[in-house]
């Protein structure tokens, strides 16, 4: 069975060199029972290639269940796929099958495997290594003869380097990578894409398909598509809805495609040239930083004002004239997110009220004082807060290209949005 006969059989569409390999490597190790890992970010396909797997594997007449770890929540995700004792927590009326017992003797997609928790994590390892796992609320081991394809859009090298995913399992799932290109690196694979869901739309709905200019083809194909075939076809079925004119010119596409304008910092690599390591930051890492630094100048600066005006045989007129800038009002405490108590900015401008409350500037005052020093709001939680509604303003309230960019999972951002009650 050849390249072209797969795609034929599984609906790919597209001649890319990296997706023609991807499709061998999966065509060489369907027949076997290893381990696969699928990579590549959300919306490549990689559900496709775990089919490919399957249906070309001795397993093909046994079961193929899909799971996406990400979607189930964390108290319930051991029991969906090993199963559950009568009684064994709250809600358990009856005995269950897991998808492990269910799927014995077929093949088990586990989809968004980085989202697993790493108590599950234990129990996956188990049943890779043993094929043995237990039920919850159970004592008694059990079999299965199952066959694993994990797929992530997420760097599992980076969560195990931040202790978020098992190294072990990492390695014992990775036996044979398969990465699968986003839609961007498959040059005109595009078009052709993009042609075949316009001309799916129209058939669909008896209408004619939309034909692009040369200058969009090419508007089109220069797009970074970052939810990748999704996005593509939501955009094909988008023009042939609401364009009346069956041809479109670039001028016009460009209207559905959203701005890539994106005002955060660039992401930061530093590449350790005596290890190889490679420490990667994220974006709101970076304008903490950012902030922090621009604080400690501003203590700098204001610490060098103070000296320049104190040592200085001008410095105590200086202060005399412009007393007004140095006004404070005496015991006017604030408390910052530290528990650092900082004297309240007052403006030069006075009210009826203040005349009589307020003390002039007192340089032996100042001297007292001078380590006392202004801490600006830096509450990480605030800034969070407004990365989040940024991303989402940005992207039209989309959770999911909203979590894109800001590097965090969808399941993590709805958590986020509901903690701040956005």
């Amino acid at each position: 069975m050849d390249i072209q006969t797969i795609k034929n059989r599984f609906g790919i569409i597209g001649n890319s060199d990296h997706l023609n390999f991807a499709i061998k490597v999966a065509m060489q190790v369907a027949p076997t029972d290893m381990t696969v890992l699928i990579t590549g970010e959300s919306g490549v396909g990689k559900e496709s290639f775990s089919k490919i797997i399957h249906q070309l594997s001795a397993r093909k007449h046994g079961q193929f269940i899909a799971v996406n770890c990400g979607a189930i929540p964390e108290g319930t995700i051991d029991s969906e796929l090993f199963g559950h004792e009568k009684g064994s927590f709250t809600g358990a009326y009856d005995s269950r099958k897991g998808y492990f017992e269910v799927t014995d003797g077929g093949t088990i997609f586990l989809d968004e495997i980085g989202e697993m928790p790493l108590p599950t994590q234990s129990r996956l390892l188990r049943v890779l290594e043993n094929g043995e796992y237990i039920r919850v609320g159970s004592s008694k081991v059990m079999k299965t003869d199952v066959r694993v394809v994990a797929a992530t859009n997420v760097n599992l090298i980076q969560a195990v380097e931040k202790g978020k995913f098992r190294e072990d399992l990492y390695y014992r799932l990775n036996t044979v990578p398969i990465f699968v290109p986003p839609l961007r690196d498959r040059g005109e694979d595009i078009e052709l894409l993009f042609r075949k869901f316009t001309s799916d739309f129209a058939e669909k709905h008896h209408v004619n398909p939309i034909k692009l200019t040369a200058e969009a083809k090419q508007a089109l194909m220069s797009y970074r598509y970052p939810g990748n075939i999704r996005q593509l076809k939501n955009l094909a079925d988008q023009i042939s809805l609401l364009e009346m004119e069956r041809e479109v010119d670039k001028d016009i596409l460009l209207k559905y495609l959203p701005q890539e304008g994106n005002m955060m910092p660039a992401l930061y690599k530093n590449q350790d040239s005596s290890s190889g390591a490679k420490d990667n930051f994220s974006e709101r890492d970076i304008l903490y930083k950012i902030l922090f630094d621009m604080r400690n100048d501003v203590e700098e600066l204001k610490k060098l004002v103070h000296n320049v005006l104190k040592n200085e045989n001008y410095g105590e007129e200086i202060l005399k004239d412009n007393e007004d800038l140095f006004e404070v009002k005496q015991n006017e405490f604030k408390e910052n997110a530290e528990g650092l108590r900082t004297p309240y900015l007052l403006d030069s401008r006075k009210t009826d009220n203040d005349e009589d409350a307020s003390d002039h500037f007192n340089l032996e005052d100042y001297q007292d004082a001078e380590h006392e020093v202004e801490e600006e709001s830096l509450s990480l939680e605030k800034k969070e807060k407004e990365m989040i509604e940024r991303a989402l303003s940005k992207n039209q309230n989309k959770r999911k290209y909203a979590a894109r960019d800001l590097g965090i999972s969808e399941r993590t951002l709805y958590r986020k949005i509901k903690q701040y009650d956005l």
